[in-house]
């Protein structure tokens, strides 16, 4: 039942762990170690400093910063399965815009998204597995520009945010790094 992933992990996360006779986890606490021992404070405010809120695929892939020339700061980053806008991204991006001062929205879904592969019956298998009925939506979609277009109505209608006016869709190719932008009325 788990999506197939299209990369292998890392082998030097995973061997160093090993190496250590520890998890993956314990690497990444070891990393932060030494991350804390050089880190200044940047004395930022939560607040983006360009005023925009990605919301974007987990995908280990795509990294969001180096692809859109971003620096710590300049932006809330939303990520979830997929990219698409759930009641929770809702919920983020209105946080984002009525307590921290962002007012533009930026989607990015990609090429090769597992939820491509994916169909509601993911929720009736896991269902049936645990024994517990999920209480969220895969969310699974067959078309990205379709999905994309949907997930920018979602924010250009909802109540609860009050910037609505600058919001764009794109499709980030994990091949290339370019983004394509999707328009909302096709």
């Amino acid at each position: 039942m788990p999506i197939p992933a299209s990369q292998p992990s890392s082998p030097s996360l995973d061997s160093a762990a090993v190496r250590s006779g520890g998890t993956v986890t314990d690497r990444l606490v070891e990393a932060n170690q030494r991350y804390a021992a050089a880190f200044t404070d940047p004395g930022m405010d939560a607040r983006p400093v360009l005023k925009v809120a990605v919301v974007a695929c987990m995908d280990a892939r795509i990294d969001l910063h180096a692809a859109l020339g971003l620096e710590l700061g300049d932006c809330h980053t939303i990520r979830n399965a997929g990219g698409v806008v759930t009641d929770d991204i809702i919920r983020s991006l209105t946080i984002s815009q009525r307590a921290l001062g962002t007012r533009s929205v930026v989607l990015i879904h990609h090429t090769g998204c597992g939820l491509l592969n994916l169909t509601e019956d993911f929720r009736h298998e896991l269902a049936a597995e645990v024994g517990q009925r999920p209480t969220w939506a895969v969310e699974a979609f067959k078309d990205l520009d379709e999905d994309v277009r949907q997930s920018m109505q979602r924010v250009r209608t909802s109540p609860f945010l009050p910037h609505t006016d600058d919001v764009r869709g794109f499709v980030f190719d994990v091949k290339t790094g370019l983004l394509r932008e999707i328009d909302p009325q096709d």
